[in-house]
C-alpha cells in the first residue's frame, strides 16, 4: 500500500514540477521576442495602421537576415517603419542620391543637364549602370553630395569614401524623405527635376523592376531604384525604393535588407514586405 501511495506522489511531484517549469518558459518567451524591433504603423484610418503592423510582421515571421521598413502614403496619412535608424551600405540604392545631387547642383547654377549628363543620368538609373555612376559621382565630388544631403535633410547618410559610392551608408529614414522630396513639390528639387528622377524610375529595365513594385494594382503608376551587392561578411545587401501614385493613394515604400543567403532570398523578403503592403492600402 505504501509502495503505491509514493508512486502517486512521485507521479504527482513530477507533474507540478512541470507545471511550475511550463509557465516560467511561457513567460520568457515575450520578453525574449521584445528585443526584436517591433513594426510600428500609425494612420489617420486606425483600423489600417492595425491591419499593416500584422501584416508586415507576419509577412517577416519566418525570414532570415536584418530588414528595415518604411512606409509613408501621403492620402491616409499612414507611416510604416521597422529599424528605421539601422544603416546599411547602400549598393545601387544611391544612385537617386547621385542624380538628385546633380539635378540639385544644376539647379543652383542655373543651368540644364548636358546631352553627356543626361545619357549618363538614364543610364545610372534605368540600367544601374556602374561606370556612368562612377563618373557622376567623381564629377560632383564630396562636397556636392554632402551639400544636397545637408539640404534634403539627409543627415545620416555617410558618402562612401575613395570613390567606393555603393558602400555609401545609408537608412530608412533618410530614403523616404529623398522620396519624399522627389513626389511633392519643395524648395530643394525643382518640380522638372522631380519629374525627371521619376520619369527615369519609371523606364528602369524590365530584369530590374522587382521588389517593392510587386503586387502593385493595376492602374498604379510605379517607379523603382533597387540595389544588391555581396560581401564577404553578411552576405548580399538587397534594397529597393518605390513611389507609386494612384487609386486614390500616393506612397512611398523602402526595404533595406541584409544577411541574405542569396540576392534572390533578399528580393524575396522585399516583394512579402510589398505584396502586403500594396494590398492593404488598395482595401483601405
Amino acid at each position: 500500500m505504501t509502495h503505491h501511495i509514493s508512486r502517486r506522489a512521485r507521479v504527482l511531484g513530477a507533474g507540478i514540477a512541470a507545471g511550475v517549469l511550463i509557465p516560467i518558459v511561457a513567460a520568457a518567451t515575450p520578453a525574449a521576442a521584445a528585443t526584436t524591433p517591433a513594426v510600428s504603423c500609425t494612420s489617420s484610418k486606425a483600423a489600417l495602421a492595425t491591419k499593416l503592423q500584422k501584416d508586415i510582421t507576419a509577412a517577416l515571421a519566418n525570414r532570415t537576415g536584418t530588414v528595415s521598413v518604411g512606409l509613408y502614403d501621403r492620402s491616409t496619412n499612414t507611416t510604416c517603419s521597422l529599424r528605421a535608424t539601422s544603416s546599411y551600405d547602400s549598393a545601387s540604392a544611391v544612385k537617386v542620391t547621385v542624380l538628385a545631387t546633380l539635378l540639385w547642383d544644376a539647379k543652383k547654377h542655373n543651368r540644364y543637364l548636358t546631352d553627356t549628363e543626361a545619357s549618363l543620368a538614364k543610364a545610372m538609373i534605368t540600367k544601374s549602370d556602374n561606370n556612368a555612376t562612377s563618373k557622376l559621382w567623381k564629377q560632383l565630388g564630396l562636397t556636392k553630395i554632402k551639400g544636397f544631403l545637408s539640404a534634403a535633410g539627409m543627415t545620416k547618410t555617410v558618402p562612401g569614401a575613395n570613390g567606393y559610392w555603393g558602400l555609401t551608408q545609408i537608412n530608412v529614414t533618410d530614403e523616404q524623405k529623398l522620396l519624399k522630396l522627389i513626389t511633392a513639390s519643395n524648395a530643394v528639387l525643382s518640380d522638372n527635376s522631380r519629374a525627371y528622377i521619376l520619369k527615369l524610375m519609371s523606364q528602369v529595365i524590365s530584369s530590374q523592376r522587382w521588389g517593392t513594385p510587386y503586387g502593385a494594382p493595376s492602374g498604379v503608376s510605379v517607379h523603382v531604384k533597387n540595389g544588391w551587392l555581396q560581401r564577404s561578411t553578411h552576405g548580399w545587401r538587397v534594397h529597393s525604393l518605390g513611389t507609386f501614385n494612384g487609386g486614390g493613394h500616393d506612397y512611398m515604400i523602402t526595404v533595406l535588407t541584409w544577411g541574405n543567403s542569396t540576392m534572390n532570398y533578399g528580393i524575396s523578403t522585399i516583394q512579402g514586405v510589398a505584396k502586403v503592403i500594396h494590398r492593404d492600402l488598395a482595401a483601405s
